[in-house]
């Protein structure tokens, strides 16, 4: 009987949850996001009963706030206007860009009910829409071949879990006897292996950078970097529940994601055809996996031809500058780092790169506007995706 109960339960809290939204819409929705010639950006909600509603997204010029105790940019929301029940805004002409929004309704963060894809950056979830044109066509879906993006789930007797990772195979690979190059991309604090797929939108990029031969055909490899998860959130039999980067969750992390990362090695080279060498492997990672990228490039000296410092920072000290001379002595095709001068990790990466000037580490400094934010994240990909390999 008690089952039975909270089943009614539910099911009434979910009703009356619905028909609260309804009545706050008045049951309908209306075109929104519209994308106008110009390539301004008209928002709409329908919310008759709503007191002041905004919209918010990174389409707004940010200012600067406080996340989790660090300095960073946040996102300012814009009041809408409402005539007859519809709230509406319209933005200035934007650039080329995916953008993400939200609805403040009230004082209480919605989704836009009129658009239905949203994605998961760590534990919020926003709408987005893309602005066509320059970078905006590198992410969309296009009308070229497409490749094949696979969730595995692989050993790591390092961690004592079984995994998940998602692994992008490119066009042609399924109907081939060809080898490929091999791509380890890493996320950042809270992502996993979702993120990079997601809100980087690796597979839209990969493809069409392939199709107009500006790319390799290559393998790329997400891995989730957390290492107390077996996957992200909702694929585990952890269920739904968010947990920390680097070590929450109901297990405690044995080892550290670097001292783990020839788990995942040995998994794709024995499972995909890939091209077993230096020169046909790179590592690349944002923020918490910039630092993977890091540690893992120079604990394996010989292993990659291409590495990418994506907002973080390495160190150069008595114990790194050995492994690193080890790379200079091996020899790599690539070593870059990159960065927003916004970006609370800038002052790191600057650091890094002058070390690494003053031990004449050959390198590239990738320097961009804005801060720790996916915007940037996308471009390094794509402008790393198409240096590697060649």
């Amino acid at each position: 009987m008690k089952k039975v109960f909270t089943l009614v339960s539910v099911m009434l809290m979910a009703v009356a949850s619905l028909s609260a939204q309804q009545s706050l819409w008045g049951g309908q929705t209306a075109k929104s996001p519209e994308i106008n010639p110009d390539n301004s950006v008209t928002f709409r909600l329908v919310a008759p009963k709503a007191v002041k509603v905004q919209v918010g997204g990174d389409f707004v010029t940010p200012v600067m706030g406080e996340v989790n105790g660090m300095a960073m940019e946040v996102t300012n929301p814009v009041d809408m206007k409402e005539v007859n029940g519809v709230w509406e805004y319209t933005t200035e002409p934007l650039a080329s860009e995916l953008y993400s929004y939200y609805f403040i309704v009230d004082g209480m963060t919605i989704k836009d009910p009129s658009n239905v894809y949203m994605i998961r950056d760590v534990n919020s979830v926003t709408n987005v829409f893309i602005i066509p044109g320059d970078k905006g066509d590198i992410y969309s879906v296009q009308d070229v071949p497409h490749g094949t993006v696979a969730k595995r789930w692989y050993d790591s007797p390092t961690l004592g879990l079984t995994r998940r990772m998602t692994v992008y195979t490119p066009a042609g690979y399924e109907t081939s006897k060809e080898k490929y190059p091999v791509f380890y991309l890493f996320h950042g604090s809270g992502g996993d292996e979702e993120s990079w797929m997601d809100l980087g939108r690796t597979a839209q990029i990969l493809d069409n950078l392939i199709a107009q031969g500006k790319a390799k055909p290559m393998i790329v490899v997400v891995t989730n970097g957390n290492p107390a998860q077996e996957a992200a959130a909702g694929y585990s039999d952890e269920n739904f529940a968010y947990t920390p980067a680097m070590g929450g969750g109901t297990r405690g992390g044995v080892a550290t994601f670097p001292e783990s990362f020839k788990d995942v090695q040995k998994f794709i080279e024995a499972n995909y055809r890939t091209i077993n060498k230096k020169s046909a492997r790179a590592v690349a990672g944002l923020s918490m996996g910039g630092g993977h990228t890091f540690t893992i490039s120079k604990d394996y000296p010989n292993t990659f031809d291409y590495v990418g410092i994506f907002s973080a920072s390495g160190q150069v000290t008595d114990e790194t500058r050995p492994q690193l001379q080890a790379m200079q002595k091996n020899g790599y095709s690539l070593y870059v780092i990159a960065c927003g001068n916004t970006d609370f990790v800038y002052n790191g990466a600057v650091n890094y790169h002058k070390q690494l000037n003053d031990m004449g580490f050959e390198h590239e400094w990738w320097e961009s506007g804005g801060g720790h934010i996916w915007r940037n994240w996308r471009i390094y990909l794509t402008d790393f995706a198409q240096r590697i390999f060649k």
